[in-house]
């Protein structure tokens, strides 16, 4: 097929939901993708409203196809009707996986099948992937692959397609293929939201500023340590047009949502706080005030050692969702629950629910409580923040029943060895539990 292949062109009234053909975004590049306006929950755990698209694309140069990701299974159909409209199947000289999760690779066996002289590309995390996919079928055992990193390139003639790694964005296997000589940045996940709009391109679709920011909060956020990296080998780049794996295509000044992820991935309260300064949240559910004390108290012992911030919040007076900003950018947490029913109280757990959306690997966590019976709720806020990869330096403090004067003293003790275990300095000896001279 010649180079310049007639495509539906990206004009205004561009609207892919009444027929099956490729869209050209940029001079012989072609979405052709499929949408999925009905889904309303994706991976179990993020709503989509809009529902999503599964966006793959084809680049045509004078050496051939290339093919940037498929699309779910479900949808193969939509795919290779679009595909077709642009490209004949034995043009195809390679076929780049971005990310192998099922909704981006779900048509792939089947493309291999039928373009069995295509080589894979893929990044070097996702070979053990790629085998688990593919499973062991005579026909895909003899398919081949290469692996590539950061400033590898594969040249289809007089377009040049150069990959950058980007593991963890959201899955090891991860990475972004840059078409050079058009400036054009296939993302991946990256840059995407599950947002379905027939017309594909920002600058053409409605609102979809909360889906963008939703996505990241939901996908890239645990890993924003990785966003940043990946944004030092983005930025530098000149770019017209981002194509990521979901959601509408970036034509309309791309740089915006390139820089609001720097701007989502930046800490904000590093202007706030002295680069010195260690801080401590402390959380705490009273029923009949005395893990309200006790609470009190390891707030002011922490507050005692100099160096560290700390904040106390009473989780009956306000909502989960604030929090885990605050709890992203915290150096240390601890959590004051009652023992009711066997079990910590439910607004610490929902909090503590929430979290898997944020890092806390290294962090440091405590837990204390008042209790009547049995006292479990310590115990298992501990095992919580263990699972939720956080330090525990401290064996967590419980009192029985109202604290005594002496028991207070234990709990502002607590509290600076919390801040000495933040600050690095020297612990004390492992502080009495009361609850078992009880």
């Amino acid at each position: 097929m010649p180079l310049d292949v007639e495509a539906r062109p990206a004009t205004e009234g561009v609207d892919v939901s009444r027929h099956r053909e490729s869209v050209e975004i940029a001079t012989g590049v072609h979405w052709i993708g499929a949408l999925d306006p009905t889904l309303r929950t994706f991976d179990i755990i993020l709503r989509t409203a809009n529902g999503t698209t599964y966006n793959a694309y084809a680049i045509r140069g004078s050496q051939g196809v290339a093919i940037v990701d498929t699309v779910k299974i479900e949808f193969s159909s939509e795919f290779f009707a679009r595909l077709e409209t642009v490209a004949r199947y034995d043009e195809i000289r390679a076929i780049v996986l971005n990310h192998l999760e099922p909704d981006h690779t779900g048509a792939l066996p089947e493309l291999m099948r039928r373009a069995p002289q295509a080589r894979l590309y893929v990044s070097t995390r996702a070979t053990s992937m790629l085998k688990a996919l593919l499973k062991p079928k005579e026909e895909e055992r003899r398919f081949v692959y290469t692996t590539v990193g950061t400033g590898d390139e594969i040249s289809l003639g007089e377009r040049t397609l150069r990959f950058l790694h980007t593991p963890f964005l959201h899955w090891p296997d991860t990475q972004c293929t840059y078409l050079v000589e058009q400036q054009v940045l296939f993302s991946g996940d990256v840059f995407g939201c599950h947002y379905c709009d027939s017309r594909l391109f920002n600058d053409r679709v409605g609102e979809f500023r909360f889906s963008f920011d939703y996505y990241y909060a939901h996908i890239m956020r645990p890993f924003k340590q990785h966003v940043m990296d990946a944004l030092k080998l983005i930025e530098p780049l000149s770019i017209k047009m981002v194509a990521p794996a979901h959601g509408p295509i970036l034509r309309d000044r791309p740089r915006r949502y390139i820089t609001h992820y720097r701007e989502l991935s930046t800490s904000s309260l590093a202007g706030a706080i002295c680069n010195k300064e260690k801080t401590l949240i402390i959380f705490y559910m009273s029923s009949y005030g005395n893990t309200a004390r006790m609470a009190e108290a390891v707030c002011a012992g922490a507050e005692e050692r100099g160096g560290v911030r700390v904040s106390l919040y009473d989780l009956e007076g306000g909502e989960i969702e604030p929090f885990v900003d605050l709890i992203e950018e915290a150096d240390a947490l601890a959590f004051g629950s009652p023992t009711i029913n066997g079990d910590a109280v439910k607004p610490v757990w929902d909090l503590l629910s929430s979290l898997a959306v944020v890092n806390l690997k290294g962090k440091i966590g405590a837990a204390f409580g008042s209790y009547g019976w049995s006292g479990e709720a310590v115990r298992m806020i501990e095992d919580r923040m263990r699972g939720l990869k956080m330090r525990i330096p401290i064996s967590g403090l419980r009192v029985k029943l109202i604290p005594t004067d002496e028991e207070l003293e234990a709990c502002r003790d607590f509290g600076c060895r919390l801040s000495d275990a933040l600050s690095g300095g020297k612990n004390e000896p492992a502080v009495i539990d009361f609850a078992d001279l009880a």
